[in-house]
């Protein structure tokens, strides 16, 4: 293009995605791109899509036709569709849909600001336009993934291991803290694998000591990580530093010894109950985030009663639940997709209404504690935060009468007075708190 011009960026799936997109917007504003936040005032839409499983595929290719009217009927001169959907499927995408101006992988930054007119800035990677609350941010640790999970197409999209190296991260963070961020939310594809691809060793705990000494930094919190071979000395920092939130979100998937080793998952029930057992009796505080899958090809009815009874055993304080959906070129591709749409469903909504029942019950023994509350956002009359154990857009909230010296991106101390099934509400003791 002849001029730059004014970019609106569309943004569908996971956190990880979410960081891609604001690198890019980074990279755009270093190069004077103007960055619009409505696509009504823009003149490029670009699409970061998501190509986990079908749900996913089929908003973004929804998402592209949506945008694609628009460039129709001239309100948009061009659209660029990148992200894992593009990487995955690019030439068919391309065959499909002539109409759209470029489709570009995962890791083609560059060759997306080269169709804008624009440089890739070596020197100002890792720096982003946070799309969060300015509080918050995610911070992408690694790049693809090593498992050989059988229903997982990650790696065939963003391809083996690959961490980041210590004093990129450390770099990053710092810029964040120095822009407002209080909380960092470390994602990868698997965080606990960190560092084996460097050193063959796990060096999650000795990055997260080295983000805990940030000054600004207030919450660290733990997303993604994999059950099989969890570093231990995580528990340790987490316990000696009040930075790092007792709050780990790990996805076991499963719990049929059957299904798990269909899985590939490289863990049985007693392995992943044990290491369960293990972080609770270090940290018996923790706050634990699981996700499973139902209906997966080799999921019988009798799986399916043993996880529920797992799920009313271990009692995690959030959980989500994720219909099984075939991916090709995946190693369950060829176990076919049995188990009817309908059945699936119905799984998922008895997990979740047994899920519901465990939240209440751990909710309602909150109340009459007072615990500190970093609050995300004000909504009319109502201050709406998070507590430690909740991360956000996933887990529960607290809401809070407006009183006055509350403010977004600042902690304050409050009283449980009331809970239901996934939010809290709370009475203000102190409007602002300060945590170390």
């Amino acid at each position: 293009m002849k001029h730059k011009p004014k970019v609106h960026v569309i943004t569908l799936g996971c956190a990880k995605n979410l960081v891609d997109s604001e690198s890019l917007l980074g990279q755009f504003r270093s190069n004077a791109v103007e960055i619009v936040p409505s696509i009504e005032d823009a003149d490029v839409a670009i699409i970061n899509t998501c190509g986990f499983i079908e749900a996913s595929k089929a908003e973004s290719i929804g998402t592209i036709l949506e945008t694609a009217q628009l460039k129709s009927t001239g309100s948009l001169k061009k659209v660029f569709v990148m992200g894992c959907l593009s990487q995955r499927y690019s030439a068919d995408l391309a065959h499909e849909l002539p109409e759209i101006d470029g489709f570009f992988g995962v890791n083609e930054h560059q060759r997306v600001l080269a169709e804008l007119g624009s440089d890739l800035k070596y020197n100002l990677v890792g720096e982003r336009v946070l799309t969060t609350p300015p509080h918050y941010a995610y911070l992408k640790i690694s790049e693809g993934c090593n498992h050989p999970c059988s229903f997982c197409a990650i790696p065939l999209i963003r391809g083996k291991y690959m961490s980041k190296p210590v004093e990129q991260i450390l770099s990053e963070a710092k810029g964040l803290a120095q822009g407002g961020v209080k909380e960092l939310i470390l994602i990868a594809q698997d965080s606990t694998y960190y560092g084996m691809d460097i050193t063959r060793k796990r060096e999650l705990p000795a990055l997260l000591e080295r983000l805990a000494e940030i000054d600004g930094i207030d919450w660290i919190r733990l997303m993604y990580a994999y059950p099989t071979n969890f570093p231990l000395g995580i528990l340790d920092v987490m316990v000696d530093n009040p930075k790092i939130c007792r709050y780990i979100d790990m996805p076991v998937q499963h719990c049929s010894d059957a299904v798990l080793k269909s899985m590939r998952r490289g863990i049985t029930r007693r392995g992943t109950e044990e290491i369960i057992d293990r972080i609770r009796q270090r940290v018996p505080e923790i706050a634990l985030r699981t996700t499973l899958i139902v209906g997966y090809p080799t999921e019988r009815e009798s799986h399916f009663q043993e996880l529920l009874e797992f799920v009313e055993k271990i009692r995690f304080d959030r959980l989500g639940v994720f219909t099984y959906s075939q991916e090709d070129r995946t190693s369950a591709e060829p176990l076919g997709d049995p188990v009817p749409a309908e059945e699936k469903e119905r799984r998922r909504s008895v997990v979740m209404e047994l899920q519901k029942g465990i939240s209440l019950e751990k909710n309602e023994s909150l109340v009459g504690t007072i615990l500190p509350i970093l609050i995300d956002r004000k909504e009319r009359d109502i201050f709406v935060g998070r507590t430690e154990r909740d991360a956000p857009e996933v887990d529960n909230e607290v809401f809070i009468e407006a009183t006055e010296g509350l403010k977004p991106g600042n902690f304050c101390l409050g009283k449980v007075v009331d809970a239901i099934e996934y939010d809290l509400f709370v009475s203000v003791i102190k409007p602002s708190h300060r945590l170390h």
